[in-house]
């Protein structure tokens, strides 16, 4: 990969339309200059709005990609319509081809990670990809998977979502050995159904090796920072998300009321100001907007498809870090370090018995 970052973005994904990609594109340029685009969609409306932004129309290219996938179309039908021709399967083909280091969607999660796993295929060795996101705690961000990607979960895909988040823990947080914790409804180990036991069983054999096997951990570890990397099945990990994000908006909804009460409310938070200020960017569910697909062979970042500009080019920034920290490589190293992590031992055959020559009479 070179210096410059290759960003290859569907641009006619999300709620919003193609302006919310490009004004969140030219907002992240301005950051990080070393950042080519390829702007995948219909060029008759990219085009007039790249030209409303010179600097970022020279760093960028738009492929046309007259079809666009709904938010409503199931991932079966969006393969069928989208495969080889819509603007989503278009940016993930990028990478595939080596033109973009990183792909980028704000559209259909579904449909996004069908085309993703038809496209670019799963790693060796990982059953199922996983969404990983990048959360905010009391200590500083970790990483929890999977957030969405698959419904119910295995022992060896519980393991295979080990394997990966530690993999981008080390790539994003540069720790040599980040800490690993399963997700369940109570820390003792006879707690949790027999997969999530026989996922501890296979880490905790393992721990030392990449990543250092914490155990099991609640809900509340999550916000608390207490591992690295948490780990749970989608539907789990989904509702974890969103109810997040919902507390976020909240608690931000509690504490504008609040300020505005009276007029020493409104005095208080003029002198507090500053403060204010960076509590509203920790707790502004847009500054740490995009999830990671892993486990296949290319980085697809799924931006919120309800997000803004600012929204997007947050996810432009996780879409960079990947492809900076080279997380491919790392993912690649760990899966070499555990080929066969959550594969039960082979049974040992019997020894074959001893030839003996026979004695001539």
């Amino acid at each position: 990969m070179s210096d410059s970052i290759r960003i290859s973005v569907d641009a006619m994904g999300g709620d919003k339309g193609p302006r919310v990609a490009v004004e969140g594109a030219r907002l992240f340029w301005r950051e990080r200059k070393n950042t080519t685009f390829i702007f995948h969609g219909r060029e008759a409306e990219l085009k007039p709005l790249l030209d409303e932004f010179p600097d970022l129309k020279k760093v960028s290219r738009i492929v046309n990609a007259d079809i666009v996938i709904s938010m409503e179309e199931k991932p079966s039908q969006a393969l069928r319509k989208g495969r080889g021709t819509s603007s989503m399967w278009a940016a993930i083909q990028s990478v595939k081809d080596g033109e973009a280091d990183v792909a980028i969607s704000g559209g259909n999660t579904g449909a996004l990670m069908a085309m993703a796993t038809f496209c670019l295929r799963p790693i060796e060795g990982i059953s199922r990809p996983a969404i990983a996101a990048l959360w905010p705690t009391l200590r500083t961000d970790i990483i929890v998977l999977d957030v969405g990607a698959t419904v119910g979960g295995d022992a060896k895909q519980l393991t295979d979502f080990s394997i990966l988040g530690a993999a981008l823990a080390r790539a994003l947080f540069d720790q040599e050995l980040p800490t690993v914790g399963l997700l369940n409804v109570g820390t003792e180990e006879m707690k949790g159904h027999d997969e999530v036991k026989e996922a501890a069983r296979i880490l905790q054999a393992a721990s030392g090796e990449g990543f250092i096997y914490h155990g099991f951990v609640e809900g509340d570890d999550i916000g608390k920072g207490t591992v690295d990397v948490v780990v749970t099945e989608g539907f789990a990990g989904n509702i974890a998300l969103k109810t997040a994000e919902g507390t976020a908006r909240q608690v931000g909804a509690y504490i504008r009321n609040a300020l505005k009460a009276d007029i020493i409310s409104m005095l208080g938070a003029a002198i507090a100001g500053q403060a204010l200020q960076a509590l509203r960017r920790k707790l502004d569910p847009r500054n740490i907007n995009g999830g990671v697909f892993l486990g296949l062979n290319g980085v697809v970042i799924k931006s919120h498809g309800g997000t803004d500009e600012v929204g997007f080019k947050g996810a432009l920034s996780l879409a960079y870090e990947m492809a900076r920290s080279r997380v491919m490589d790392k993912i690649g190293e760990g899966m070499r370090r555990f080929p066969t992590l959550s594969v039960a031992p082979p049974i040992e055959a019997a020894p074959a018995p001893e030839k003996t020559e026979a004695k001539s009479a």
